[in-house]
């Protein structure tokens, strides 16, 4: 039987590669599977005079034959025509259930083929307050609601802590599906995904706007800096289909915060400068 601390080390293995969940009641060996039956060789054409010879290996590569490659199912839309896509099925919902249909027909992002649920919004459709985080984890996705894992519980504690319940804003990510592994997402995903997350602002229409961790203010901001130069100052945000700009500002993310207990003092202040915005 293997050690304790070697068991420890293949579980911290697998997470460190992305392997965070199973899939299957019960393993699979894959050596005790028998494997696939040989294909049957091309014979090679037969002429008057007997077989063809094999063609010599020192022929010129521009004659060999080329490859096509085995396509598993059709490929969906990729770079500025997925963005196109995306602009054109945000553009037309009116409300923020139209928008989640929108999303739910969206096959422009690659995390939509690999993640187990669509992860959309949680809270209050006509909020004052919006909060935008990175992207799923695996408790979100597998619930289909954002901030629901450990980050989560801390979010709400936060925002008890300013006299607001967790029912009474809006939050959301910049992505809708998970990456695997909870890796960060990629500038392409969150660009197929920002005229969802545009429209989703413009239809909340909230007073304050907050970012969570460093991808999420880079995105929705367009500041360059990390989000520990950006907590504490205030910034607006505005799309072009709305009337005006948004009081917007930066925060830790909770999951940066559970790692990093020390700066949930300077967090504090954060919270308190927003119930000041809200009046």
């Amino acid at each position: 039987m293997m050690e304790s601390n070697t068991l420890q080390d293949v579980l911290e293995w697998h997470l460190s590669i992305g392997v965070d969940e199973t899939i299957a009641d019960a393993p699979i060996n894959r050596f005790d599977q028998a494997p696939p039956p040989a294909q049957p060789h091309a014979q090679s054409p037969t002429s008057a005079n007997g077989p063809a010879s094999a063609p010599s290996s020192s022929a010129s590569p521009a004659h060999a034959p080329a490859r096509t490659p085995v396509r598993t199912q059709a490929p969906g839309p990729s770079g500025e025509a997925a963005i196109k896509s995306a602009f054109e099925l945000a553009e037309v919902a009116s409300t923020v259930a139209e928008l989640r249909e929108a999303l739910e027909k969206f096959d422009g992002c690659a995390l939509k083929k690999t993640a187990t649920n669509l992860v959309f919004m949680g809270g209050d459709p006509h909020a004052r307050l919006m909060f935008v985080g990175e992207a799923p984890g695996a408790e979100e996705d597998r619930q289909g609601v954002p901030f629901v894992g450990p980050s989560g519980k801390l979010l709400e504690k936060m925002l008890g802590s300013i006299g607001i319940e967790r029912k009474d804003v809006m939050i959301s990510n910049t992505v809708f599906w998970r990456p695997p592994g909870n890796r960060t997402p990629t500038p392409q995903e969150t660009a197929v995904c920002m005229p969802f997350m545009e429209r989703l602002i413009e239809l909340v229409d909230p007073d304050v706007l907050v970012t969570l961790g460093g991808p999420a203010s880079k995105a929705l901001l367009g500041e360059t800096q990390g989000v520990g130069r950006l907590r504490g100052r205030w910034f607006t945000f505005q799309s072009a289909r709305m009337s005006h700009p948004v009081d917007a500002t930066a925060m830790f993310h909770p999951a940066y915060l559970l790692r990093t207990p020390n700066q949930k003092r300077p967090t504090w202040g954060d919270l308190l400068g927003i119930r000041e915005k809200l009046g």
